[in-house]
């Protein structure tokens, strides 16, 4: 049993694609498994397959991949199981003990969030089992097997822009805008829309980062181009999380700041990103890919007036580039949250939490695209129990 276990750590430190908040270096001298590990071909490894084909999202496919592989060599190893009919709660108990011997073990490379994501992602791969007509229950979702999880204490973040830090920081990007006029900034005045731009559209519209920027573990996330952009009637057209196309309602304020920049940057073509990214290599990268004789042009040019001149695409900023974009524009700023910066989500929480706090709980619920009343009130229950105790403060004082 150690053998195994030491063997199926090693590979979750060693998986792609697939990070552990708390994973400890000590756990890399753990013995590789030995040859000959890997599960037979079965209906298991099959459905696998199968279920894998149907995921579009890139980061969650290779997700569910690498847990539901570790998840059929462990059944083959301990339980000596390879088919979906010989699978019960008990195996599923099993499992959850196993998660939980990993997050206990000396090494800890799991934490008890990363057990309660693995076994959350088998659970759901054996549901679609279920609806695929595969299997008639789900195993998993017994309390005899989930009450063996480890306790998952872990907070998530929280983080939202709170109304003095967000008029601070749209305060900052149009004094930006302006500074960049004066005869000796240092600050391109395209660079100063982008950023205001960008700025304003993730204060005051609800949009989620991966929807409007560059998402690189999903191949339909590309990022937003001047097509999706409708400043006639005020809308955006994005990728939503649930893999639908849908359009966001844009105030009249981040309209202004859109409608400014497109003036500033005059995109030659509607599929130029509406925010790329500054980053010199992809630059160059984009001319040489997409130019005739790019060397040859770049040793006589400059990259970025090729760029206009020639209509190139480059590449928008991606959503790792845009956290550095925040908490670089949060250090310019002079704004410090908790040690923090403004990361871009926390503009939609904001957003959110600001109209819920002030009544109007059903235009958050549009603002935000929540598929239901109920998912907006459960996500922001703090303000509905501060509301309550209020109210309780009264009724008990009158």
């Amino acid at each position: 049993m150690r053998k195994v276990i030491d063997s199926l750590l090693l590979n979750a430190v060693r998986a792609s694609g697939f990070t552990y908040p708390h994973a400890v270096p000590q756990a890399q001298t753990v013995q590789p498994p030995q040859s000959g590990s890997t599960p037979r071909e079965s209906d298991l490894e099959t459905a696998i397959q199968e279920r894998l084909k149907g995921i579009e999202s890139g980061k969650y496919r290779a997700n569910t991949e690498h847990v539901l592989t570790e998840f059929a060599q462990w059944l083959y190893e301990e339980r000596d199981i390879d088919s979906l009919s010989q699978l019960s709660p008990t195996d599923c108990r099993r499992y959850a003990q196993y998660l939980r011997e990993c997050v206990r073990s000396e090494e800890q490379v799991l934490s008890a969030s990363s057990a309660n994501t693995y076994y959350a992602y088998v659970r759901a791969f054996l549901g679609w089992c279920v609806r695929d007509g595969r299997i008639n229950t789900n195993p998993a979702t017994q309390n005899q097997a989930t009450e063996e999880l480890p306790e998952d204490s872990d907070r998530p973040d929280r983080q939202f822009w709170k109304e003095r830090d967000r008029k601070a920081l749209l305060s900052f990007v149009d004094k930006r805008v302006d500074e960049s006029f004066e005869e000796h900034s240092s600050l391109p005045q395209h660079r100063a829309y982008r950023d205001r731009a960008l700025v304003y559209l993730l204060a005051l519209s609800g949009v989620r980062g991966a929807e409007i920027f560059n998402a690189s573990e999903d191949e339909r996330r590309n990022g937003l181009q001047w097509s999706d952009v409708d400043l006639e009637n005020g809308t955006l057209e994005v990728l939503e999380k649930s893999r639908a196309y849908q359009h966001v309602p844009l105030p009249e304020r981040v309209c202004t700041a859109l409608e400014r920049y497109r003036r500033i940057v005059e995109p030659p073509t509607a599929e130029m990103f509406v925010f790329p990214t500054e980053h010199a290599p992809s630059k160059y990268a984009a001319v040489r890919d997409q130019l005739e004789n790019a060397d040859e042009q770049l040793a006589a040019n400059d990259v970025n007036k090729l760029i206009r001149d020639h209509g190139v695409v480059v590449p928008s900023i991606s959503t790792a580039g845009a956290r550095n974009l925040m908490q670089r524009l949060c250090e310019d700023a002079g704004l410090e949250i908790n040690g923090e910066y403004l990361k871009p989500h926390g503009g939609r929480r904001g957003l959110g939490h600001e109209l819920y706090s002030k009544g109007h709980a059903e235009l958050a619920q549009t603002a935000l695209r929540h598929s239901s009343i109920e998912t907006t009130h459960q996500a922001y229950s703090d303000i509905q129990a501060k509301e309550t105790a209020k109210r309780v403060d009264d009724v008990l004082d009158s």
